[in-house]
């Protein structure tokens, strides 16, 4: 993975982005919950574009060279070449762990509420009664799989763009094909805050099924069109899955109840999917070429749209309990 993407895989710290989503809504009128956690990403849309131009101007600016000149070095040389990229990276990626530190420890130091159940709500019961009932919630199970998928989709397709773009247009170097990331960020940005606006007037499962719809058209177009078709693709992708994490967060803890604190927890472990995506992205890459990879966004986005069209609608799976949880808000 170059560099620039690893930029983007840093800003996508997704543990300390959603750790407040369910304090937001459950302090807050409920309905209007998807607009504002679109709302309170996209100022953390900002950093994903700040921090691609920041490491541009400072990583790697001035020592890529290209493959046919990469094969002429010699040895010594090659291994010179690589110890000064490496000391290029280690300063600013110590800056940024000293960043993560600084805020755990802010953090921890923090006075922060505990956000507990409703008013009137019954007794908490023991973990192991509340992981075999949560499961009874089906729209929150097609939640967490709309969210492994979706994670996994943009961070894939995030990790990607530059490597895309060197396929797409043969003997680009690193640096100049990181424009298109940063114009991929870009548009993650301003989708967020132009659906954040739209949504206020168009409901968010529906905005949510024409981004998914549209994410697929774009993907099709990486897949089947040639060019520079797919790298403007990829871009319009970045614009399309500004909306999707939060609203499927919201979408998918809707009529929890007391349950939602831990519905809220197997959102957050779904993220895993960021892990899993771009991994296989890389071996179909490897193995065959990165557009083929493109597949697996495509699929991923497939049950998003599934998820947003008919998934997301709050479902009680009948069981011996099923009356006592319908009741349990």
């Amino acid at each position: 993975m170059d560099y620039y993407s690893s930029l983007y895989c840093i800003y996508r710290q997704p543990v300390l982005k959603i750790q407040n989503f369910c304090r937001r809504i459950r302090e807050n009128q409920p309905n209007a919950a998807e607009v504002r956690l679109n709302l309170a990403q996209s100022f953390n849309a900002v950093g994903a574009v700040v921090t691609p131009f920041i490491g541009s101007a400072f990583i790697l600016s001035a020592l890529e060279y290209s493959r046919e000149k990469l094969t002429t070095m010699t040895p010594a040389q090659m291994a010179t070449y690589r110890t000064a990229v490496v000391s290029t990276v280690r300063m600013p990626y110590l800056v940024i762990a000293g960043i993560f530190l600084a805020y755990a420890v802010v953090i921890f130091l923090s006075q922060l509420p505990e956000v507990g159940a409703t008013d009137g709500a019954v007794k908490q019961e023991s973990t192991g009664e509340e992981l075999r009932d949560i499961w009874r919630y089906g729209h929150l199970v097609k939640g967490v799989i709309a969210q492994f998928f979706y994670v996994g989709a943009q961070v894939g397709v995030g990790s990607f763009v530059i490597r895309l773009a060197q396929h797409s247009i043969p003997g680009m170097l690193q640096k100049d094909a990181s424009f298109y990331l940063k114009l991929h960020l870009i548009g993650f940005m301003l989708g967020r805050f132009s659906g954040s606006y739209i949504m206020k007037r168009v409901p968010a499962a529906r905005l949510l099924s024409l981004f998914a719809l549209a994410t697929l058209i774009c993907l099709l177009v990486v897949l089947l069109g040639s060019g520079v078709a797919p790298l403007w693709a990829v871009v319009l992708v970045g614009f399309f899955h500004s909306i999707m994490f939060p609203t499927i967060f919201a979408l998918s803890i809707k009529q929890l109840g007391r349950y939602t604190k831990l519905g809220s927890s197997l959102l957050v472990a779904s993220i895993i999917g960021g892990a899993i995506c771009p991994a296989i992205m890389g071996f179909i890459s490897d193995h065959s070429n990165i557009r083929v990879a493109f597949l697996v966004p495509l699929i991923c986005q497939a049950y998003v749209l599934y998820f947003a069209v008919r998934g997301y609608r709050p479902v009680l799976v009948v069981g011996p309990r099923a009356a006592e949880l319908s009741t349990a808000k």
